[in-house]
């Protein structure tokens, strides 16, 4: 299964029946008149998030969504059949941008949550609602309301307690699947995670929800590298945690380029609580790990900064610990989540849905 975070899409929903023109011509009645139904009202446009779900694929390849239009009605009053309200199920978490991508038009956070995005057309008026005292026998009708049409943008972003930030090679892969039961891909090569990760950390009778994102680099916010569009997956997030690689040249700049894209993507990430944590320390002996547990100290103005290994282990206790207590309460109690074994396929290793029991 291919991860697919934007698409676009056009919806349209149903136009109204026309009204009918009869009149009554019945044995042994001795007065006729106009007896034309009205029209039925066309289907409605309704969107609906669905648990299960955590990418947009299907849209990849059915774009044009059209509800159905009304029946048209017929003589004896008859008014005509509604059309069928089209569903279209969408992952939690996805919101609806108006082509230009300037409005947000709707936004979809929990699941069963349905909202009528576009409202059939009406029906039009059979011959009979025109009758009057002056006017007896009406062939005017009404041709039906058409329905309403757009092009619209559908954009995933995933539901997580936490977001795992850090520069390409800072170790998140290796991190997240020592913590949970994801099954990342790992590899001594940047940019190795290319789309978001999730992940549910179980620590003390506790579990929240982490979402691995793709690494960033200096100018990602002008889209150097994969470019920020993977951000908006944290954007909901409690707590966001951010890796600094202890291999690297200058942890004290690495530390400073994600905070600099982050504030440059705006949407309030720079704002939310932060843990930091130095990740492979265990190649490093103790005197340097301290070193450079002082400079991003100084670098973040005092935070506390955790010394981990992802790769053995060490020091995620008291991470996890920090994290929960960062996060606080949360709703969800136990999570399902759906893996892809298939090392051929070039999704494998992604979860690929959580949903609450």
């Amino acid at each position: 299964m291919h991860f697919l975070d934007q698409a676009k899409i056009f919806v349209r929903s149903g136009a109204g029946g026309g009204g009918a023109v009869g009149f009554r011509r019945e044995k042994y009645i001795e007065y006729g008149g106009p007896d034309g139904g009205d029209g039925g009202k066309g289907g409605d446009i309704i969107f609906e998030a669905v648990p299960g779900l955590n990418t947009l694929i299907d849209f990849r390849y059915t774009q044009h969504f059209r509800a159905p239009r009304g029946n048209g009605g017929a003589g004896s009053n008859r008014t005509g059949g509604g059309g069928e309200d089209l569903v279209i199920k969408v992952p939690v978490g996805t919101q609806i941008i108006s082509e230009d991508k300037e409005h947000v038009l709707a936004d979809f956070t929990k699941p069963g949550q349905r909202q009528v995005f576009m409202r059939g057309g009406d029906g039009g008026r059979g011959n009979a609602s025109y009758k009057t005292s002056t006017n007896r026998t009406p062939r005017q009708h009404g041709s039906g309301w058409p329905g309403d049409e757009a092009w619209v943008w559908l954009r995933l972003k995933l539901l997580a307690d936490a977001g795992l930030l850090g520069l390409p090679n800072a170790g998140k892969s290796t991190f997240i699947n020592a913590v949970t039961n994801t099954k990342a891909k790992v590899g001594d090569y940047p940019f190795t995670t290319t789309r978001p990760q999730l992940g549910v950390v179980s620590h003390k009778s506790r579990e929240f929800v982490l979402a691995d994102i793709p690494g960033l680099i200096e100018g990602a916010a002008d889209g150097a590298g994969i470019g920020d569009r993977f951000l908006g997956h944290v954007e909901r997030c409690r707590v966001l945690l951010h890796l600094v690689d202890a291999n690297g040249d200058d942890v004290m700049e690495a530390y400073r380029i994600v905070r600099e894209e982050i504030a440059a993507y705006g949407a309030d990430l720079d704002d939310k609580p932060e843990v930091i944590a130095l990740n492979k320390c265990d190649l490093l002996d103790a005197e340097l790990v301290e070193a450079m547990t002082a400079e991003l100290r100084e670098a973040s103005g005092g935070a506390e900064i955790f010394a981990i290994s992802g790769a053995t282990g060490a020091g995620i206790e008291p991470l996890l610990d920090r994290m929960i207590e960062t996060i606080g309460p949360v709703e969800r109690t136990h999570y399902e989540l759906d893996h892809d074994d298939d090392e051929d396929d070039e999704g494998a290793g992604e979860v690929k849905a959580w949903s609450p029991i």
